[in-house]
């Protein structure tokens, strides 16, 4: 803070501005597969370990932080560094970047069901060779944050507690649940504090370890203030105008109380999103829509822009894309600049133990459901699956061409039959 110009604007380091961040967001919203659980691992490896941009602690904190809050907790985290990097005009690159490749395409797909093609041209077994390299991904991801999220035994046995947990009490309850335990273990066990917030990663020679800013820095109490007034006050007024304003806002409405108040990313947002568009999108192009936003890189919840595609053609889907995500923007801009105080204090350090490891517990749980029992439906599915994840894990296939690969075997298998 203590600055009198706007902070907002303001590059992190000499060079690190929107088109930088765009650029890098725009590489994984093109290649960035497998949901969720795989793209904070895409992140990690990209802005940890490639980039430097910021360190294991950082980012952590970051992913704590987004596991807490409503709607796509990998677009959040992506919104966040971007911000840390560029300041607002950064926090929407990182998300044009990162969303706008399969937002195109969910785009263009429900303009196709809207025009009465229905699901016809999709090849039989591709969705299912696409969900198979997505499994594979999010196997990889999920190994790569247990590294610096649960790096001993205490954390690890924790992880695995919040992972039955969210396995046995699904939905909602089990999510809360998991990171609740995180906080009681941490405040009754010594985890370590220190050791639970890794020691920073070399950063390259050429960004250095400030290319991240505390957002304390890049957002004024009063920028976060009024994030906060407009995320309540699209709560309040949206469905005002939704009663009254014609499809449109009726459709703006129900995304932005889906992206709102549904906390565990695309997966579950399925029920909500599914009551909001019951009348104007039948269950044969919903379930088919949901099987594409599996099958394209970046964000499940650009779902809601393939609703708004059938629903009200380009402008219902970009008014849904737009509608879906702003709720995550908003509270991003509101809540970080507090986090970025507090996750730094001892005490929330060693919170930030327990919730951590929880959090990769939530990760593990997610591995199993929905993305190994959407995509392993029979011997044939974990047979292909064993040998994705020998070419990704061992042979080191890079991931771009992991997926056509699959989606190659898919076909392949259901051909055969």
């Amino acid at each position: 803070m203590g600055q009198d110009h706007d902070a907002t604007t303001t590059p992190a380091v000499a060079g690190g501005g929107m088109a930088e961040v765009f650029g890098a967001f725009l590489k994984l919203g093109c290649t960035a597969f497998g949901g969720p659980v795989a793209h904070l691992g895409f992140f990690r490896t990209e802005f940890v370990d490639r980039r430097g941009w910021l360190d294991d602690a950082d980012y952590a904190r970051l992913v704590a932080l987004c596991q807490f809050l409503p709607g796509p907790a990998s677009s959040q985290v992506g919104i966040a560094l971007g911000l840390g990097r560029a300041g607002l005009g950064g926090a929407l690159a990182a998300w044009a970047g990162f969303t706008l490749p399969s937002a195109l395409l969910m785009i263009m797909a429900g303009l196709a069901v809207a025009a009465g093609q229905g699901g016809g041209w999709l090849p039989d077994g591709l969705t299912t060779g696409l969900k198979i390299a997505a499994l594979a991904v999010v196997v990889q991801a999920v190994a790569g944050m247990a590294r610096s999220l649960a790096p001993d035994a205490r954390r690890m046995t924790l992880a695995v507690a919040a992972a039955a947990l969210a396995l046995m009490v699904p939905g909602l309850a089990g999510q809360l649940g998991g990171i609740l335990l995180g906080l009681i273990v941490a405040a009754v066990v010594p985890l370590d504090a220190d050791a639970a917030t890794p020691a920073a990663t070399p950063a390259t020679p050429a960004v250095g370890r400030a290319a991240i800013r505390p957002a304390t820095r890049l957002v004024r109490r009063r920028a976060a203030l009024v994030a906060a007034v407009l995320f309540v006050a699209g709560l309040v007024l949206l469905p005002l105008l939704g009663a009254g304003g014609g499809p449109l806002a009726t459709l703006a409405d129900g995304m932005y109380r889906a992206g709102s108040l549904v906390f565990g990313g695309g997966h579950v947002v399925l029920p909500l999103l599914a009551a909001e568009t019951a009348p104007q999108v039948d269950a044969q192009a919903f379930m088919m829509g949901y099987g594409l936003a599996q099958a394209v890189p970046g964000p499940l919840f650009t779902f809601g822009a393939f609703l708004g595609a059938v629903a009200g053609g380009w402008i219902g889907g970009v008014v849904a894309l737009v509608a879906i995500f702003l709720p995550a923007f908003l509270l991003v801009v509101a809540v970080l600049p507090l986090w970025d105080r507090v996750s730094r204090r001892p005490w929330a350090r060693r919170l930030l133990a327990g919730v951590n490891a929880a959090v990769l517990g939530l990760l593990m749980a997610a591995l199993y459901d929905p993305v190994f029992t959407s995509a392993v439906a029979g011997p044939r599915d974990a047979a292909l699956a064993l040998v994705a994840l020998v070419a990704l894990l061992v042979w080191r296939l890079p991931v771009w061409a992991l997926v056509p690969a699959a989606a190659a075997a898919g076909m392949a298998a259901a051909a055969i039959g």
